[in-house]
């Protein structure tokens, strides 16, 4: 199991702050597809990954990243200074 937050615009298109989910994906990138599989508010969250971020139990992560021992993933738009 592997809990799953979602912030900002992200959390407004799919419609909940995080849930927890069993994923056999062995990365991140293929738990963006799992979670794009699953309805038209996640395809819609996850349509362009250059708008996104993502980050393993805390640590800022790439998309290509091994989810062996996560247990949590995060998903964000890229933070600005200011």
């Amino acid at each position: 199991m592997i809990d799953v937050l979602y912030f900002a615009w992200v959390r407004e298109r799919i419609g909940e702050p995080r849930e927890r989910i069993e994923t056999e994906a062995r990365t991140v990138a293929e738990l963006v597809e799992e979670l794009r599989g699953r309805e038209l508010r996640y395809q819609l969250a996850f349509e362009d990954l250059s708008a996104l971020r993502c980050a393993l139990d805390q640590e800022l992560a790439d998309f290509d990243a091994p989810l062996d021992g996560v247990r949590e993933v995060a998903f964000f738009p890229p933070m600005t200074g200011g």
